[in-house]
């Protein structure tokens, strides 16, 4: 363990750094051990990972001085923000800052950042195509993560800015799965038209970050984006009624309709599916499926991850 490189994960109980935490304590010999950075050391999802041999450390986001004792004596670190905790866009740049700091602090010879792109260099603010949201973003949970970038660029930190994708396991935890209609059949709505939307999932993203790791500093300083595909709803649709034993249609929905389904977030997410809708093409092209499973070499498609996930899928 002593001459393995330490990579401490933000976020290791949750979907991104659970999953790097797991890969690393699945692959014995290549070199690394995790740290999980963690709130709660004694939660389920934190001894589970213990029993894996990896090691389990009290830390916060919201307490610089935490996590520069979290990293100290690492090499790396996998950062990640909560946005969907609080919905906060100047809490989650606040914690990137706070973590680029403790990363500087620490000296670690490479960070991976899970960020996104910036909406409003693809739709100004003056843009009246989707509406602004608090007053200066159009996405901001993409928004926000986009700015950030600049505290570890600013500190200096050796960063590789890693674009991640949409969950699939969105269908399972963020109820966007099918929904039975009146008439007995179930409709996958998504205000994405055509396009397609690059999806992934939540355990590639961790497996990918590792990935990303074991290059080394080949990475350091480059922005790269992942996926498992990039499929239209229409094509997700006949996957999910395969897997669910149910007969499912996509319904197009238009962004304001998705925009006034009122639960919280809603109108972030409507814009973020109109962009990605409207700007397909390049955020595609930013998340090649070729580089994913160069650094993943068990990429899971969305068939191969419904194989296993689809009974998690409510369809109340």
């Amino acid at each position: 363990m002593a001459d393995k490189k330490i990579i401490a994960v933000i976020g290791a109980t949750g979907a991104q750094g659970g999953g790097l935490a797991r890969a690393i304590a699945h692959d014995p010999s290549g070199g690394f051990s995790a740290r999980a950075i963690t709130r709660d050391t004694n939660s389920s999802k934190a001894k589970e990972l213990a029993k894996l041999g990896v090691e389990v450390v009290a830390a916060n986001v919201d307490d610089p001085d935490s996590l520069k004792r979290a990293f100290k004596g690492a090499h790396g670190a996998y950062c990640v923000t909560f946005f969907w905790d609080h919905f906060s866009p100047d809490k989650e740049i606040a914690e990137a800052g706070a973590m680029a700091n403790a990363a500087k602090a620490a000296g670690l010879q490479h960070v991976v950042w899970s960020t996104l792109e910036d909406s409003r260099k693809f739709v100004p603010l003056s843009d009246n195509r989707m509406p602004t949201l608090m007053g200066k973003y159009k996405v901001p949970h993409f928004d926000a993560k986009a700015e950030a970038n600049k505290h570890f660029v600013d500190a200096g930190v050796p960063t590789t800015f890693l674009l991640t994708s949409f969950y699939w396991d969105n269908l399972i935890a963020f109820g966007m799965g099918p929904k039975k209609g009146p008439d007995g059949k179930f409709v996958f709505a998504l205000p994405m038209g055509e396009e397609k939307l690059p999806g992934i999932a939540a355990e590639d993203i961790g497996r990918c970050a590792y990935g990303i790791f074991k290059k080394g500093r080949d990475l350091v300083g480059k922005t790269v984006g992942i996926a498992g595909e990039h499929l239209t709803g229409k094509q997700m649709a006949p996957s999910l009624a395969k897997a669910l034993g149910k007969d499912v249609h996509y319904n197009a929905i238009s962004p304001d309709a998705y925009r006034a389904l009122g639960f919280p977030g809603a109108d972030d997410l409507g814009n973020m599916f109109q962009f990605n809708r409207d700007f397909s093409a390049a955020f595609c092209a930013a998340r090649s499926l070729e580089f994913s499973r160069s650094i993943n070499p068990v990429l899971q498609t969305f068939d191969q991850w419904l194989a296993v996930n689809a009974k998690r899928i409510p369809l109340d």
